[in-house]
């Protein structure tokens, strides 16, 4: 059994020191590069390469918690325990946080050349969207919150898919690696929209440092107060695509072990 301070640590090394710092830093350089430097597709992979490692770090031991809206699902439904889930989401908030930072150090020098100083959420020399996500100018609210709802549907049943032991589950030392590849296919397919935070862990803390930093108080009220979405649209799509996968699959499937058994007295009757 891992401690709290095992789980806090394990996951903030994975949230800091691959999903975020890798995802971070590739739409830093796409944005400061003009261009230049990578395009939207280096940015679906970074994150799904950042996924992949991050998943490879702590599954062993904490199971990978890179999501808020997945840890809060798993303790809805009972998984884990509320001070299990308060670990899980002080390291994911904190490693979040710190890779926002590291990557603002990482990046500064290139910031300020590209802003001339003026650190803006919204115009021509924007910046504040390589830190957290933020919706196109012709998507509506309530359209944003359909597309984080819905990509975040996605994202759990591929999840549960991936890790199902009743059902179809690809092999451990594969998860990790399809995990990032779902993460990729999401970012390819409804990331025009809103940048698919999926994740209230990848959002929030990064605009909190943004905040902080120098962007100030416009990066929660921008865009209708836009910061909210991201973080319960992923949750409220975490429990509905449990709910759709319950229904679909998980209640008409028995578990590995009742499945042999049943073959077994088939085999006997039939003998």
């Amino acid at each position: 059994q891992s401690t709290t301070a095992t789980r806090i640590l394990l996951t903030f090394l994975s949230l800091f020191i691959f999903t975020q710092v890798f995802g971070l830093s590739s739409v830093a350089q796409v944005v400061l590069g003009k261009g230049n430097s990578g395009h939207y597709l280096s940015i679906n992979m970074a994150f799904g390469i950042g996924v992949t490692l991050g998943i490879y770090a702590a599954g062993g031991v904490s199971g990978a918690h890179l999501n808020a809206a997945i840890t809060i699902t798993e303790c809805v439904l009972g998984k884990i325990s509320w001070t299990t889930l308060i670990a899980y989401i002080t390291g994911q908030f904190l490693g979040s946080f710190m890779a926002a930072a590291t990557v603002f150090a990482l990046y500064y020098d290139a910031i300020y050349d590209y802003t001339n100083g003026s650190l803006t959420v919204s115009g021509p020399t924007a910046t504040a969207m390589i830190f957290s996500t933020y919706p196109a100018p012709n998507v509506s609210l309530q359209g944003a919150f359909f597309t984080e709802f819905t990509a975040t549907v996605m994202l759990i049943l591929g999840v549960l898919v991936i890790h199902d032991e009743k059902n179809n589950a690809a092999i451990k030392g594969a998860q990790p690696m399809l995990s990032g590849m779902l993460v990729l296919g999401i970012g390819l397919g409804m990331g025009l929209n809103t940048g698919y935070a999926i994740n209230p862990s990848r959002d929030l803390p990064p605009r909190i440092f943004t905040a902080i930093a120098g962007w100030g108080t416009a990066v929660f009220t921008d865009d209708h107060s836009w910061w909210w979405v991201p973080v319960a649209a992923p949750i409220l799509g975490c429990l509905f695509g449990v709910l759709i996968y319950k229904l679909c699959i998980d209640f008409h499937n028995h578990p590995v072990h009742e499945t042999e058994h049943e073959k077994e007295q088939g085999g006997m009757e039939t003998s």
